[in-house]
Order: structure tokens, then C-alpha cells, then sequence
């Protein structure tokens, strides 16, 4: 039996965002190159609309760049009509980066040292 860490997204990567219109773009790139399958694995389209949910996206695209050990989601729909448009005062791309930023993701416990951040809890 495998053994494995739940951990927030932010132990295993960081991010870059961008928005236009009512679109945003969320750039998602592993900390350490070990660290990529586990992303590409539990990171999907449709797990960043699970995420995403209550901002309603009408679409969420993944693209991955492996030699990068990056991937860039792009949502539509989800910045209330855009930030010059929406009359929420946090509607900007980078609020939505820090939301993906904090999803819990397993990690197989021999890739524990590839983490970003304090040392994972020993039972």
C-alpha cells in the first residue's frame, strides 16, 4: 500500500496569473521536476472547475508544457464581466491564483522532500 500526503497545490508549485475581458489565465509550475506527474495527474479541467465552481466558468482549458514542468489554465467567464465591468472590488486574476494555490492534492510520501515549505508531518 502506497503511502501518500495531502498537501495544499502551493507545496507543490507556484503561480502566475493574467486577465482580459472576463478571462483569466492561471500559469501553475512545479517546484521541483518530480513533482510534475502528480500535477499533471490531479490537476485537470475538471478538477479546476470542481474548484471553480461558484464563479461559474463556461469553459476551463488546460494546457500543459512539459519542458517546463508548467501548465496554463485559461476560464472563461469567471471575472463578473471583467475588472473595469464587475462591481466586485476582487474580481482580478490573481485573487483566483491563490484559490487554486490552496487545493489539497496527495503526494506519494517518497516525494515528501521534493515539497516546497516546512517538512510533512510524521505519524
Amino acid at each position: 500500500m502506497s503511502v501518500s500526503l495531502r498537501v495544499p497545490l502551493y507545496r507543490l508549485a507556484h503561480g502566475r496569473t493574467g486577465d482580459k475581458g472576463d478571462r483569466s489565465n492561471i500559469s501553475v509550475i512545479a517546484w521541483h521536476p518530480a513533482l510534475w506527474p502528480v500535477l499533471v495527474e490531479q490537476l485537470t479541467e475538471a478538477a479546476v472547475a470542481e474548484r471553480f465552481a461558484h464563479r461559474r466558468p463556461s469553459a476551463v482549458r488546460r494546457y500543459l508544457l512539459p519542458g517546463l514542468h508548467a501548465m496554463n489554465f485559461v476560464l472563461d467567464h469567471v471575472l463578473d464581466g471583467g475588472v473595469n465591468d464587475a462591481l466586485n472590488l476582487d474580481t482580478h486574476g490573481k485573487s483566483l491564483a491563490f484559490w487554486l494555490l490552496d487545493l489539497p492534492v496527495d503526494v506519494p510520501a517518497e516525494l515528501a522532500h521534493c515539497l516546497a515549505g516546512p517538512p510533512a508531518p510524521q505519524d
